[in-house]
């Protein structure tokens, strides 16, 4: 009799919880179609059935197989539909990219508008970084050979299937190389994921030079002011570290808290920054999303609050002055850019941000980020185990030499930003050497992606050295 109950009990428990799954899932997969389908269509110019039927039914596997996804670009809009009964709509605005229409109505989005005039074109004839002029001479036959295989597919005839759609070596500050899939040009705009979280680090860097945050200060998130709530003693540093203590499940499923928060929610920051603490700050890392969007909240607020705002802040502290010409942050509905996964460069552009720091974020001769700030993004946070700075990935390797490093062949000095997807720009300060790979990978797997492998036969083919 007590096993009946027992078992009773556990098929009314399933029951129900597939009573909550089922419809957030369907939910979270309809927005996810909506969204990044309407970014990569809009801001980058692909096909969307090719993205529905290769990459994006892949991420949402089986939903995929019944979505309906019709993109206006003439309206700047996509929606999306999961068999006529669930809907999601994102739309389009000029200079802002991609936003979802959560928690909120279209009108009002469409009522916030940015007018920020196009930067100049750089010139035409001039070599890379400072113009638009490729690579002035072919480069070594080992590098070539290096990145065919980086595009050439582990399983032609299968899957899952790497779709490397960009790849660029700059050595000693030059484009030595660079290749694009077909649809995908030196002018593409290509999405982050999470080396966002790369792109936003640099702006607080800047912002805190500039005396509108203090990195080491609690960090101001109105949820948290109660100095008696315990959340208030987490710092800029630690969310940056991704060290806040808060709970936040990153573990990307249909119903786990990140996908919930990019893909069924208007406010990120906020939804993120409901969550509990679970551990004393500074003392357990926990890669999330939520603390990355919490972190692009602090700064829009410090930069006046609105969207115009930090555009201006971002073009004029960072992107002008390092002559990226691309750039599109993209915002949630409540105006945070979605400093944890949505923004967009042609891939040279994000070479450019790549070589920043591999200059110590000096640009011709002039100081962008603060004196200092790779060193930081760059000092392993403890609790790692020595494989992350601060949001940026780095290849320390724990203290204990039983444990490898994240990518063993390469030197322990390599960072990289780093998201899903396979999109990379790793930084060889040993090598003078940037590598960018970008692509829409149908695996979230480090080997099918192939960063390792091309970042040391390039390195090994232009130094001769090995780590």
């Amino acid at each position: 009799m007590r096993a009946r109950r027992i078992l009773a009990v556990a098929v009314i428990c399933g029951l129900a919880y597939g009573a909550w799954w089922l419809p957030v899932a369907v939910s979270v997969g309809t927005g996810y179609a909506a969204r990044v389908i309407c970014s990569l269509v809009l801001n980058a110019g692909e096909d969307p059935d090719v993205v529905l039927r290769d990459y994006v039914a892949h991420e949402i596997w089986p939903l995929g197989t019944v979505i309906d996804v019709r993109v206006d670009r003439d309206a700047g809009t996509t929606d999306a539909s999961t068999l006529g009964v669930v809907r999601a709509r994102a739309i389009h605005r000029d200079g802002l990219g991609c936003t979802l229409v959560a928690d909120t109505s279209e009108s009002e989005l469409r009522a916030v508008q940015v007018d920020l005039p196009r930067l100049p074109p750089l010139p035409e004839n001039v070599p890379w970084p400072d113009g638009r002029r490729g690579p002035v001479s072919p480069a070594p036959p080992a590098v070539e050979a290096a990145i065919d295989r980086a595009f050439a597919e582990p399983n032609p005839a299968g899957e899952p299937q790497r779709r490397t759609a960009a790849v660029l070596v700059v050595h000693e500050g030059r484009l030595l190389a660079e290749r694009y899939a077909p649809g995908f040009g030196p002018d593409t705009p290509m999405l982050s994921w999470s080396m966002a979280k790369s792109v936003i680090a640099a702006l607080v860097g800047i912002a805190d030079a500039e005396g509108l945050l203090d990195v080491d200060a609690p960090a101001p998130v109105p949820e948290w002011s109660d100095p008696d709530d315990p959340r208030h003693a987490i710092t800029l540093d630690d969310l940056l570290r991704q060290s806040s203590g808060l709970e936040f499940d990153e573990t990307y499923g249909a119903t786990n808290d990140v996908s919930r928060m990019l893909f069924a929610r208007g406010d990120a920051a906020g939804f993120a920054a409901s969550f509990p603490l679970v551990h004393p700050p500074g003392t357990f890392f926990a890669y999330s999303s939520g603390a990355s969007n919490i972190v692009s909240r602090i700064l829009r607020d410090a930069l006046g609050g609105d969207l115009e705002s930090t555009l201006r802040f971002a073009r004029r502290a960072l992107f002008e002055p390092a002559q990226i010409r691309t750039a599109i942050l993209e915002f949630d509905a409540s105006g945070t850019p979605l400093g944890s996964s949505f923004a967009f460069m042609s891939a040279r552009d994000w070479a450019r941000f790549g070589l920043l720091h591999l200059q110590n974020g000096m640009w011709d001769g002039r100081r962008v980020l603060p004196e200092g700030w790779v060193e930081y993004v760059t000092t392993p946070t403890p609790a790692s185990g020595s494989r992350y700075g601060a949001h940026w990935w780095i290849n320390r390797g724990h203290p204990d030499p039983s444990k490898q490093r994240e990518w063993p062949s390469l030197p322990a000095e390599v960072y990289t930003a780093w998201g899903h997807s396979g999109q990379y720009v790793m930084i060889d300060p040993t090598a003078d050497l940037v590598v960018v790979r970008l692509g829409l990978a149908q695996r979230d797997v480090s080997e099918l992606h192939g960063i390792e492998p091309l970042v040391h036969a390039v390195r090994e083919a232009l130094t001769g050295a090995r780590p």
